[in-house]
């Protein structure tokens, strides 16, 4: 469902007289339907530069990044803007640790925006994206309200309804519990499972050790680029 090949991105410091800074250097990753594949490694060894340069908010130095879309593997690596947002529409999920807050706009409607863009009915959505909320532990008390008010445990819980709404065949997750607590996390560990059970290709950052043992099919260490290339030589 998901590889890259090759994978390196480097970063340009335009305010240090254009010093280049590399982060990520020959990654090769693999991904397969129903896999969770959790990103292991210290702060620093580019966990979080993979998973953007996946979904294509970074743009690769070299290399590839292959996604399985409707049917054919598609390069996000050298893709136009315009072949990368409908890979996002129907393949590729990204669910990030902090929530945009939309001022004045729902909690309900945030997480069902996903559905309606797609084309599904407002009502249908709305159904699904309650569903969703209720089983996060949004109350409903809390639907109609613009989550710019909620906690930062409540607003990752509606972020991650927005991100397992529309059931993308890949799904990227960056930290989904680092705000919950146990029950919650346990909610979001099933969600995971019942997600993997449906086929879904996961690649995830998890620093929770329990989360990461009870989701992760396998782990992918990664190395900051200065000790990779001091171990290397």
């Amino acid at each position: 469902m998901l590889q890259t090949i090759g994978l390196a991105k480097t970063f340009t410091l335009h305010l240090r007289g254009g010093l280049t800074m590399p982060v990520l250097s020959d990654i090769d990753l693999t991904v397969n339907a129903g896999e969770c594949v959790v990103l292991s490694g210290p702060s620093g060894a580019g966990k979080s530069t993979l998973l953007r340069s996946l979904y294509g908010n970074y743009r690769a130095a070299a290399g590839q990044i292959l996604v399985r879309h409707r049917g054919r593997m598609v390069d996000i690596a050298s893709a136009d803007p315009r072949a990368i947002l409908d890979v996002r529409h129907e393949t590729l999920g990204y669910v990030s640790q902090f929530l945009r807050v939309v001022p004045r706009v729902s909690a309900l409607d945030v997480a069902a925006e996903p559905l309606v863009i797609r084309g599904v009915g407002q009502d249908e959505a709305r159904d699904r994206a309650r569903a969703l909320l209720l089983q996060l532990n949004i109350p409903a008390r809390l639907h109609g309200i613009p989550p710019a008010t909620f906690s930062g445990g409540e607003q990752q819980r509606v972020n991650l309804a927005r991100g397992f709404i529309a059931g993308h065949p890949i799904l990227l997750l960056d930290e989904p519990t680092a705000s919950l607590d146990a029950d919650n996390r346990a909610v979001v560990i099933g969600m995971v499972r019942d997600a993997k059970a449906r086929g879904t290709a996961i690649v995830a950052i998890c620093h929770d050790a329990d989360v990461r043992d009870a989701i992760a099919d396998r782990l992918f260490t990664m190395t900051p680029y200065q000790d990779a290339v001091a171990s290397a030589a």
